[in-house]
């Protein structure tokens, strides 16, 4: 069964889901999580605690609202536009991430936590 979560990134919260794939489990596992989150175009990104292997989900095609897992950062990438390397509407990550999750309210609210200072993840 899916852990719903929230994600506080200033004064923005978004409802998301992470999924039950055994990567996903374990990043719940270790909320909360706060951090100082990278930008890189419509994505933020921060190293979490633990290294996970790319898995099953391991993909490059994400789309606006997908958390993933990226091994080489042992970061949470949350998508919520386009990044550097999209040649169309969609986030392109940097290399293969693990799906993890799923923003399940407006993931475009993001666009306005630009800048913030800290991100939290929390179980909801």
């Amino acid at each position: 069964m899916p852990q719903k979560i929230r994600i506080l990134a200033g004064s923005v919260t978004v409802a998301a889901e992470l999924s039950d794939s055994e990567c996903a489990k374990a990043i719940a596992g270790k909320l909360p999580i706060e951090a100082v989150p990278n930008e890189w175009g419509d994505e933020f990104y921060f190293t979490i605690p633990g290294k996970l292997p790319l898995d099953a989900t391991a993909t490059r095609k994400v789309t606006i609202g997908d958390i993933g897992y990226w091994p080489p950062g042992q970061a949470l990438a949350i998508f919520f536009g386009r990044t550097p390397m999209s040649t169309g509407p969609d986030p392109v990550p940097a290399s293969e991430v693990n799906l993890v999750g799923r923003i399940v309210g407006d993931a475009l609210l993001l666009n306005k936590a630009k800048g913030a200072a800290r991100i939290r993840i929390e179980k909801e």
